[in-house]
Order: structure tokens, then C-alpha cells, then sequence
């Protein structure tokens, strides 16, 4: 792979300032800054999420900048004795794409799915983003599934 990139890491719970770093750069790659940067979490919310095992966050960077990264979760099955790896989010910044960070990010989380014990790391692409849709395409079988998001009503206090 090019060295575009000094190296990928794992965030860890002392790692919230690159966190923060990687939350703006998913709102200015997904065009969504008011979802990823509006209600910014506090600083021990984010070292809790980053202390647990099933959540994984990597990021590509090169000394303190963050070029991209993704946000993984870990599921734990029920049917079998096994975990799914699941992709939630994704990105590379614009000026560092087209350099195999993205699909460096995904080797580097292919490495740790198979430490954890999981049969495979999965991802959704939206129709029309046809980069990330011929990225994975590259590196998986391609289902065509549907997605719904069932909205939760707020509990009464």
C-alpha cells in the first residue's frame, strides 16, 4: 500500500481530541456537519464509548491529522457462536482520496474482526455513491437489501 499516511490506529478513551477530529471530517464528507458536530458528546461520554471492546473506531493519520477513518460496531449473534463486524461509518478526506487509506481502514479492521472472532465485516452504501459502492464491491459480496430506520418516540418523564 502507497505511504500516503504515516499510520493506522485504533482510538483508544485517551484519544477524544482525534475522535472530535474524525467526527468533523465524517460532517464535512457526508455533507452533515449539524448531525456530527452540533451536539458534540462530553469529553467522558466519548472515553466510555471508546474504552468498549465492541465499538471500533480507526483512523488513517499522519502525525496528529486525522486523513480518514471509520467507526465500527461488533455484533454478537445469537444463531451461532459468532460476531459480525459492522461498518457504520466511513471516510477519507477529500485532498487524501484515491490513495488506498480507505481500503487500508477496512484491512486494519478485517484484522482486528478476525483477533475478535467475527465471520465477517459488513458495510451498506447508499445508491449513487458509486466510489464507495466499487470500493467494496473490490473487497466483498455485493446483497442488495433494503434499509428502514423505525423512529423511537421519546419516553415521557
Amino acid at each position: 500500500m502507497p505511504q500516503s499516511f504515516a499510520h493506522l490506529r485504533r482510538l483508544g478513551p485517551s484519544d477524544v481530541p482525534l475522535l472530535r477530529k474524525l467526527n468533523a471530517l465524517f460532517g464535512a464528507a457526508f455533507e452533515d456537519p449539524e448531525t456530527y458536530g452540533a451536539q458534540p458528546p462530553v469529553d467522558t461520554y466519548l472515553e466510555d464509548l471508546l474504552a468498549k471492546e465492541h465499538v471500533i473506531v480507526v483512523a488513517a493519520l499522519a502525525g496528529e491529522q486525522v486523513l480518514g477513518g471509520l467507526v465500527a460496531y461488533e455484533l454478537d449473534k445469537f444463531e451461532r457462536m459468532r460476531r459480525e463486524i459492522y461498518i457504520y461509518d466511513l471516510a477519507v478526506d477529500a485532498a487524501y482520496r484515491r490513495r488506498h487509506i480507505a481500503t487500508g481502514l477496512i484491512e486494519h479492521l478485517r484484522e482486528i474482526a478476525a483477533h475478535r472472532g467475527a465471520w465477517v465485516v459488513y458495510v451498506q452504501a447508499d445508491h449513487g455513491d458509486d466510489p464507495a459502492i466499487a470500493l467494496y464491491e473490490r473487497l466483498g459480496k455485493r446483497e442488495d437489501v433494503l434499509h428502514f430506520d423505525i423512529a423511537v418516540e421519546p419516553r415521557s418523564r
